[in-house]
C-alpha cells in the first residue's frame, strides 16, 4: 500500500501601484516570506482551536535601518527592520479579501490605500492581525521586499497595495 502525499505551499504575492498627480510613477510585485509565527497562527486556526484572525491588515516596511528579514521575525522583535508610517491614515489598511476560488484570495476589489504626507523611502510590505500602525502587537503573517530594494515615495503619493494570498 502505498500513501499519497502532498503538501500546501503558502504563497503570497504583494502589487504595489506609486501615483502622483494623476500618473502612475511606478509598479512592483514581489513575494512573501511567510514567518514561523504566520505557519503557526494557520495551523492553530485550522487545526487546534479554529480561532483565526479577526481582521488582517497590511503595513509597509522602512528602508532606513534595515538588514534583513528573518523567519523568526515577530512584531515585538524584528531587529533587521523597522514600519514606515510616512502615511496619512489612521491604522494600518485592512487586507479585505475575495472569497477564496481555486486555492487563491485577494484583496483587488478593495485595495489597501496609502495617502503620504511625508517623504520617505520604502522597502517593502506585511501582513498582520493587528491595526495599530507602528504597532508592536499582533502576529506577523509575513513580509516581503521590493524587487528593486528600495522605492522612494514624496508628499501625495497615493499608494495601492493588492495582496493575493494562494496554496
Amino acid at each position: 500500500m502505498s500513501l499519497n502525499t502532498f503538501s500546501i505551499d503558502l504563497h503570497t504575492n504583494y502589487d504595489v501601484e506609486c501615483w502622483r498627480s494623476g500618473k502612475l510613477i511606478w509598479t512592483e510585485s514581489f513575494h512573501n516570506l511567510v514567518t514561523t509565527v504566520g505557519k503557526n497562527k494557520i495551523l492553530d486556526a485550522c487545526f487546534k482551536t479554529g480561532e483565526a484572525a479577526n481582521q488582517w491588515f497590511i503595513g509597509l516596511t522602512n528602508n532606513s535601518g534595515f538588514s534583513a528579514y528573518a523567519l523568526t521575525d515577530t512584531m515585538s522583535s524584528h531587529p533587521g527592520w523597522t514600519e514606515a508610517t510616512p502615511y496619512s491614515n489612521a491604522t494600518r489598511p485592512a487586507f479585505v479579501a475575495s472569497a477564496p476560488s481555486g486555492g487563491s484570495m485577494n484583496n483587488i476589489a478593495s485595495r489597501a490605500v496609502y495617502t503620504i504626507n511625508a517623504t520617505g523611502v520604502i522597502r517593502g510590505a506585511f501582513l498582520v492581525d493587528n491595526s495599530t500602525k507602528g504597532g508592536s502587537t499582533g502576529t506577523l503573517y509575513g513580509i516581503g521586499d521590493f524587487t528593486i530594494s528600495t522605492r522612494s515615495v514624496l508628499i501625495g503619493d497615493i499608494l495601492n497595495l493588492t495582496v493575493t494570498l494562494s496554496a
